[in-house]
């Protein structure tokens, strides 16, 4: 019965949508007839908006102002009329009064739809209720909406339907649009830290010839005219460490990067991060760059330290920092250093129920039982540093431990945010840690075509100074600072399977 009262309630729908279609369409065409085709409208020029006018509502009373938006909501009341509408800033109310628009006017609008964009000339004053509004003196079709919004303005809560048309869901659901103006005031207030600190803003291929040997599956293309396959950047790190070597010391890129990989609330197929490398300073200092930046950002976009993420609080004012040793001790009680051998660290994690490879070593251990044990409680700002140097394979080892590199990971809400190192800058390293790296790739996956990138290493042996460099993902941060659930809620139009 339920499932029959479901297909009934559809039918209805259906219907009474292609009725609204129907009646919106008639009156397009009787306009156009009549020489009043709103798709005609070249331009609009208004002087104001809905928020300028409420917060400086002094200095707008009584004075007349050129505002444009679409109609959300409406009341007919005979020779007068109360709307809504919706400009670029926010929504104010209209008065559309007969003897002040003209008969003939007013008789049109009467006529015009919610979704209606127009254009209003009027002056500034407050109802007897004491809601701020625009009289209005006249009154402008400039284009007809021949689709109804869900729900008459407030109805569009389907996720799935939100995120394919994300065109929809900015006019219905307001603060999805303030989502997204954050955002863009986020990755103004970092390029505005990054360029205060000397670093300059470049940009580097996104259409690669090579797979490189690192664990992410890129997307791959062909060029025609160079007849070659062609691969979507994984990430921009050797292309502006190449700009290290040339000398430009301070660099950072905002990356559009693509990855052929699964889909999660923390994952995109293509997605931005911020790649930035810094000559002759080292992890630490990009530690250092990494705690004032976000603590920066949060009272920049939050108007405080300490943020509400999905009911947690977080203080983005202070950070622990723990090394991976340290941390995989606190959190599960096992020494590294209590290992003898890469058997005594197997054996280990047999006993805690870790499952590792059957050659494992200490290292490998050591970053199994991180993920284990450790990330889950990493809930505020932590910097896990010193990573063993199996899975590390372009950082500086540490030269007081060679198993150790020079790494770090910052953990946020048990997520990771980034990743820097004290960047290797060894040719004769760098070059055998690749080649390791390739062969692992191709022995996990025969048919890639992973290659090494020798003219990275070329551009190494004419020298790269000590050098730190960050990277860290856009989207999570501003999931972070707008208490996004999803990585879908902050990424305009987020990659979805058709419907089809």
């Amino acid at each position: 019965m339920a499932e029959n009262n479901k297909n009934v309630n559809t039918a209805e729908s259906e219907k009474e949508l292609n009725e609204i279609l129907r009646v919106r369409r008639e009156k397009l065409a009787a306009l156009q007839q009549a020489g009043n085709d709103p798709y005609e409208q070249t331009r609009y020029d208004f002087d104001s908006d809905s928020v300028t006018i409420k917060e400086n509502y002094e200095s707008f009373e009584g004075k007349t102002v050129k505002i444009a938006g679409r109609i959300i909501s409406r009341r007919i009341m005979g020779k007068a009329s109360f709307v809504g509408l919706y400009d670029c800033s926010g929504k104010i109310q209209l008065y559309v009064r007969r003897d002040d628009v003209g008969e003939e006017d007013y008789a049109g609008f009467k006529k015009w739809d919610i979704g209606d964009i127009v254009g209003v000339e009027g002056f500034v004053f407050k109802t007897q209720t004491g809601e701020i509004s625009v009289h209005a003196r006249s009154i402008k079709l400039l284009s007809k909406s021949l689709l109804p919004l869900p729900e008459k303005f407030h109805g569009l809560k389907d996720t799935d339907t939100r995120y394919r048309q994300r065109y929809v869901d900015l006019i219905v659901n307001p603060e999805v649009r303030d989502t997204f103006y954050k955002r863009s005031k986020i990755l103004k207030e970092i390029r505005n830290y990054l360029d205060s600190k000397g670093f300059l803003e470049v940009d580097t291929p996104i259409l690669v010839p090579l797979e490189i040997g690192a664990a992410a599956r890129p997307f791959k293309t062909h060029h025609n005219t160079l007849d070659m396959d062609m691969y979507l950047r994984i990430e921009t790190e050797l292309y502006l460490k190449r700009l290290i070597v040339g000398g430009m010391h301070r660099v950072y890129e905002v990356g559009r990067i693509f990855r052929n990989e699964g889909m999660d609330t923390k994952h995109n197929p293509e997605f931005t991060t911020i790649e930035l490398y810094q000559a002759f300073t080292d992890y630490k200092g990009m530690m250092d760059l990494v705690e004032e930046m976000n603590t920066m950002l949060a009272e920049k976009i939050c108007g405080s330290k300490v943020i509400s993420y999905q009911g947690k609080e977080i203080d983005m004012g202070h950070w622990e920092r723990l090394t991976m040793v340290e941390a995989v001790k606190k959190y599960s009680g096992c020494d590294y250093y209590d290992w003898k051998t890469d058997e005594d660290a197997r054996a280990c994690a047999k006993e805690k129920h870790v499952e590792v490879p059957e050659n494992a070593t200490k290292g490998t251990v050591l970053a199994e039982f991180f993920d284990a044990f450790v990330e889950e409680n990493l809930i505020q700002p932590t910097f896990i540093y010193d990573y063993p140097v199996e899975n590390s394979p372009l950082a500086k080892r540490k030269p007081e431990d060679p198993n150790f590199t020079e790494r770090f990971e910052y953990f946020i809400n048990a997520t990771e945010f980034g990743n820097a190192f004290s960047e290797l800058n060894d040719p004769i390293d760098q070059k055998k840690r690749f080649e390791t790296q390739v062969a692992a790739k191709k022995a996990d996956e025969p048919d890639c075509n992973a290659e090494v990138d020798y003219d990275y290493v070329t551009a190494l042996e004419y020298g790269m100074p000590p050098t730190g460099g960050l990277g860290f993902g856009v989207d999570r941060l501003v999931m972070l600072l707008t208490d996004s659930a999803s990585i879908r809620d902050v990424l305009l139009f987020p990659t979805m399977k058709p419907l089809d």
